[in-house]
């Protein structure tokens, strides 16, 4: 399984607008689209998603290319209000499991 978090940093005093967004859910069906697992991390200055699965870094790259995947964009939309600028990738350099 592999891991791609997508990091970005929010503009001052939209962290529950952020909140908000992130409780409304994601705008496409995660599982259908290829994904295993899906995290979101908010804190004061940043939000952090996370997508786990086969080929994800391939899949998120595909999906935001698709001018069809209209509710997708329209997010990405509103997030990019948000945000104080483009947001960065983060690839995993140390993971720890329990055997």
């Amino acid at each position: 399984m592999y891991q791609i978090a997508i990091v970005a940093r929010l503009k001052d005093g939209v962290e529950a607008q952020a909140a908000e967004l992130i409780r409304q859910g994601p705008p496409l069906d995660l599982a259908s689209a290829g994904f295993e697992r899906h995290h979101v991390f908010l804190s004061a200055t940043e939000v952090v998603f996370v997508f786990e699965g086969h080929e994800v870094e391939w899949t998120l790259d595909k999906l935001v290319g698709d001018p069809f995947q209209w509710m997708l964009n329209e997010a990405l939309s509103t997030w990019k209000d948000l945000l104080e600028a483009p947001p960065r990738i983060a690839r995993p350099l140390y993971v720890w499991e329990r055997a």
